[in-house]
C-alpha cells in the first residue's frame, strides 16, 4: 500500500529492545492537504508514562523528504520516546517540485495541527519542540524563528493556531545563503554548484501570474535577494524566540560549521539561550551521533519543562 495515498491509518506496536522503555506506538496521521494530495506525518508514542510533550522531528534531506527516511531516521527517535516524548516525524513536499518557502509552510502546518489536536495526542500546546538535520535543519530553524501570526478568519480551525514552538535542537543547518562558508558566498545565486548537489529546485522561487493562472519563475535580483533572506533561518533571529541548540561537526564539508557559528551570534545578541556543540572530527554525520542526541533530549528536558 502506498504510503501517500493510504486511507486506513494503520496502528501498530513496537517493540524495540535497544533501549530500556523505548515501547512505543507508531500511527500516520494526515495534517494537510496539498494540490490534491495527502501530507502525512507518523506519530511516535511512547507505550508507558508519558510525559505529554512534544517533539516535531523534520524529516528531510536536500529539501526533500519522503516514506523512506522515517525508517532510517525513526532509531534516532528512541531517546525521545523513552523518556516520554511523543515524536511527529513530519514529511513535506519536496525539491525540485516544490521551494523551501513551500516546505516552510508543510511544517507551519504540521505544528499547528499537532496543537489544534492536542488534546487528542494527550500533548501540552505549551511544550512543543523541534528537530532536523541538515535541510531538516535549516526548515527547523525557520520554524523555530518565524514571527508567527496565524490567520484569525481562516476557515480551517487548524490555520488560525500559532506554529510557534518552544524549544529546537537542531545537526548542522544551513543558515545563511548569502554568507554561506565565507562573507559575501551567495551559495542560492551559484546555479552550477546547487545543480551539482541536487538541490537547485528548493531555490526556484515562483509565483503566480494571475492573467495566466500559470506560475512564473522569480527573476527580479531584488526579490530573489528577498526571498533568499526569507529561507535563512539567521535572518529571521529576534528577541523573544525559543532556546536553539546546535550540533556541528567541525570537519563538515557540506554545511560549513560557520553556518553555525554566524547564527550563535545573532541569538547571542538578542540574548536567547543557546548553545553551539563543535563535534571534533565530524563531517556531515558521524558514527556516534546518538551521544550528541542524548545532549538534544536533555535540551528539550530543560526548556520544555
Amino acid at each position: 500500500m502506498k504510503f501517500f495515498f493510504s486511507i486506513i491509518v494503520t496502528v501498530f506496536f513496537l517493540q524495540v529492545t535497544a533501549q530500556e522503555g523505548s515501547a512505543f506506538t507508531q500511527q500516520e496521521i494526515i495534517y494537510g492537504r496539498k494540490d490534491g494530495m495527502a501530507l502525512t506525518m507518523m506519530a511516535l508514542t511512547p507505550a508507558a508514562n508519558p510525559n505529554g510533550k512534544a517533539i516535531v522531528h523534520v524529516v528531510s534531506g536536500n529539501w526533500v523528504s519522503n516514506y523512506e527516511m522515517l525508517e532510517r531516521y525513526r532509531p534516532g527517535n528512541i531517546v525521545y520516546t523513552s523518556r516520554g516524548y511523543t515524536v511527529f516525524m513530519v514529511l513535506h513536499s519536496s525539491q525540485p517540485k516544490y521551494s523551501i518557502i513551500d516546505e516552510v509552510a508543510d511544517i507551519k502546518r504540521a505544528v499547528r495541527f499537532i496543537r489544534f489536536n492536542a488534546s487528542k495526542y494527550h500533548i501540552d500546546t505549551a511544550h512543543i519542540g523541534i528537530t532536523g538535520s541538515s535541510s531538516g535543519g535549516n526548515l527547523s530553524l525557520l520554524v523555530a524563528l518565524a514571527d508567527d501570526n496565524p490567520n484569525a478568519k481562516a476557515k480551517d480551525p487548524v490555520d488560525r493556531q500559532s506554529a510557534r514552538v518552544q524549544a529546537a535542537a537542531i545537526f548542522f543547518p544551513p543558515t545563511d545563503m548569502l554568507n554561506y562558508g565565507f562573507t559575501g558566498a551567495n551559495w542560492a545565486a551559484a546555479r552550477a554548484i546547487l545543480e551539482r548537489f541536487r538541490v537547485a529546485g528548493a531555490f526556484d522561487f515562483e509565483k503566480l501570474a494571475d492573467s495566466t493562472f500559470t506560475y512564473k519563475p522569480v527573476t527580479d535580483s531584488l526579490t530573489r535577494m528577498q526571498l533568499i533572506k526569507q529561507v535563512s533561518p539567521i535572518y529571521e533571529v529576534s528577541a523573544g524566540d525559543p532556546p536553539v541548540l546546535l550540533v556541528h561537526g567541525d570537519t563538515d564539508f557540506v554545511v560549513p560549521l560557520q553556518q553555525s557559528q554566524s547564527i550563535v551570534k545573532r541569538l547571542e545578541e538578542q540574548n536567547i539561550p543557546h548553545r553551539l556543540i563543535i563535534k571534533k572530527g565530524g563531517g556531515h554525520g558521524w558514527r556516534d551521533m546518538d551521544v550528541e542526541q542524548k545532549d538534544m533530549a536533555d535540551w528539550f528536558d530543560t526548556y520544555l519543562k
